[in-house]
């Protein structure tokens, strides 16, 4: 048995050279595992023919749920999908999608950052706009590009600072965080309609956009937030706050088995 923790993170599926099917999971989810909650991150692939959700919370103390190029695919939450709001990654759906109960219902701590979020608020029969910037006085939450349309190339500019987030009074982040608003990076263009029926809004952005949640009489951890809090951690007081936050769940987890 290994000497700390183990963090289940999510892989996301992925063409190379257009021929071969990869899993992959960002390295910054990793280095925000390792460094920041001490625990030990392995990738698991989202794909549920593959990875056996049995076998996985046997051997696993925590779950990061992690952004990803792909959408939750529409037919999740009751919409007909279109071709503009593609790529999909309908097994990581599936995948995620069963955790996510299992995981509420065991109390194995669960942290869902972007999609991660997007999957938990589904899970609980939420639904999710494709397009967020789309809807009357919203801002556009998607990446920095350039004039030419090119993400741009500077990952401090991309992962910039880029509106603040009202948290609820009293709720779990205020306190977390000691103060009622925080200001975070935007890099998604999905984001949360209706909340599902156990989805607690703990933060909403400027817009009215939803930014974090978590689950209401979860047994263990069970945040979500719409930013990219893997980005920085190490530097960030916010998101060092988070993953130390799911950090202490995960070594409390451990100890209780």
């Amino acid at each position: 048995m290994p000497s700390r923790p183990v963090v289940g993170v999510i892989g996301n599926a992925h063409l190379v050279d257009n021929r071969f099917t990869v899993q992959l999971a960002g390295e910054r989810n990793l280095r925000a595992v390792a460094e920041i909650t001490g625990a030990l991150p392995i990738i698991f692939a989202g794909a549920p023919e593959i990875t056996d959700i049995g076998a996985l919370l046997e051997i696993v103390d925590g779950v990061l749920l992690t952004g990803a190029r792909a959408n939750v695919h529409p037919v999740r939450f009751r919409t007909e999908p279109h071709s503009r709001h593609e790529p999909y990654d309908e097994q990581r759906d599936a995948m995620a999608l069963q955790l996510i109960e299992i995981c509420i219902a065991r109390g194995v701590p669960l942290f869902g950052i972007c999609r991660g979020l997007q999957e938990m608020n589904v899970a609980f029969g939420g639904t999710l706009h494709p397009e967020i910037r789309e809807l009357p006085g919203r801002i556009n939450h998607r990446m920095v590009r350039l004039e030419t349309g090119e993400i741009h190339p500077d990952p401090s500019v991309i992962f910039a600072e880029r509106h603040d987030v009202d948290l609820v009074p009293g709720g779990m982040l205020a306190k977390l965080f000691g103060r009622d608003t925080i200001r975070v990076n935007s890099l998604h263009g999905q984001g949360i309609l209706e909340c599902g029926s156990r989805v607690v809004v703990e933060g909403v952005a400027e817009d009215g956009t939803i930014e974090a949640i978590r689950i209401a009489d979860a047994p263990g951890f069970a945040l979500g937030v719409q930013w990219h809090a893997e980005y920085d951690p190490q530097r960030s007081p916010v998101n060092r706050a988070l993953f130390e936050a799911f950090g202490e769940a995960v070594w409390a987890s451990r100890r209780r088995e």
